[in-house]
């Protein structure tokens, strides 16, 4: 079967500057892989003769969704960017009281499109062939209460936090919910609200991490502990 390929996909083959009938490997986000062969590259299009389909995976064992508060460019996308690389299953962005960013209606719909398009780069980049999803941003005591009953181990990163990330049990299905603050960390009342729907806090180390960085730096940490490092 002959395929056009999507512009963004187009655009990562002349980056590579590969030509027709180099080989490539295409994915649909669902799960394993195709092998193709291209067959046409131009300057504004590129086609490929898809082969077979092969169960091939690179998801860690551990399931981890990165429940992110907003914060402002640049560092959002890092910290989304890097989620993927680490295997983040899915990215909740949240509206919390000290986010400098705040989205809205349309605004927030660009921009959720933007990180879903970033999260897909990212799974070229890295070899991932499922794509996590990016959901829409919701406040966070909304969030909260929509999510206190499902099935998770529950972690509020904290500088002020009891316990370090080794000392969490992880629970026997290895989901993790992480919850990450913005650039000036969550208040009092959020984290009181965090722990009241069962998110116990962890603190990574004696230093105050950027928020950019926190999270990046947990999820590396739990699947050093936890997942396939």
């Amino acid at each position: 079967m002959q395929v056009q390929l999507p512009d963004p996909v187009m655009r990562h083959v002349q980056v590579l500057r590969l030509i027709a009938g180099d080989s490539i490997i295409l994915f649909n986000g669902q799960g394993g892989e195709f092998d193709a062969r291209l067959e046409s590259v131009s300057r504004n299009s590129a086609s490929a003769v898809v082969g077979e389909h092969g169960q091939r995976e690179r998801e860690s064992p551990l399931s981890i969704v990165l429940a992110q508060a907003l914060s402002s460019g640049d560092r959002m996308d890092y910290t989304i960017q890097k989620a993927v690389e680490l295997g983040a299953t899915a990215i909740q962005p949240l509206a919390a009281t000290r986010s400098v960013v705040q989205l809205n209606g349309e605004r927030a719909q660009r921009r959720v499109a933007h990180w879903q398009a970033l999260v897909v780069a990212s799974c070229e980049q890295c070899g991932r062939n499922t794509v996590p999803t990016v959901h829409e941003v919701i406040a966070l005591p909304a969030w909260l209460d929509a999510e206190r009953d499902l099935p998770a181990t529950r972690i509020l990163l904290s500088p002020r936090g009891a316990r370090s990330l080794k000392s969490v049990d992880p629970g026997a299905e290895r989901r993790i919910v992480l919850l990450a603050g913005p650039e000036g960390g969550f208040t009092d009342e959020e984290e009181e609200s965090a722990r009241k729907t069962g998110f116990v806090d962890a603190m990574l180390g004696p230093r105050v991490l950027r928020t950019e960085t926190a999270a990046v730096v947990a999820m590396a940490t739990m699947q050093t502990l936890w997942g396939d490092f």
